[in-house]
């Protein structure tokens, strides 16, 4: 199913960003690449973890992939946007968990360090996983959106 994608990733994480573009595009999905735009070790990663947080929650039912170093950095930063429940990506169970359990709407891969299974394969695991709408996770969802106030 075609899903509309905000991608974006610092210096450590533009190789990454590269790939899911090229894979996410040959799926047939609507991507749109964020930044940045050219591999520069100035590029700081809450800049583009704001663009994709901002276009995730201005565009319901669109997702984000965001890439730094160790995915934690921007991974942090996207939290820190209302409605955003950002996740990292070490692997397909992760990805469909974050997906089915906690509604996650962008996922952050690491750009720099091993994970457990191909970072593609992560990606489309997230990204082909749907919410379940059990009451235990919408209650929880609910909860965490009470923090956020």
């Amino acid at each position: 199913m075609e899903k509309t994608v905000y991608l974006g990733a610092d210096h450590a994480g533009f190789a990454r960003k590269a790939s899911v573009f090229e894979y996410l595009k040959n799926e047939g999905h609507i991507v749109e690449d964020l930044g940045a735009h050219k591999n520069d070790p100035t590029d700081d990663y809450p800049e583009y973890a704001a663009r994709v947080a901002q276009a995730v929650r201005e565009h319901p039912g669109s997702l984000g992939v965001l890439s730094c170093g160790n995915a934690e950095g921007i991974c942090i930063a996207a939290n820190k946007f209302q409605g955003i429940r950002a996740g990292v990506g070490y692997s397909i169970k992760a990805a469909e968990t974050m997906r089915t359990d906690d509604d996650a709407n962008i996922i952050c891969v690491p750009g720099r360090l091993d994970v457990n299974d191909d970072p593609l394969e992560i990606v489309h695991a997230f990204l082909s996983t749907d919410f379940s709408g059990a009451e235990r996770h919408k209650r929880r969802i609910e909860e965490v959106a009470k923090l956020e106030k």
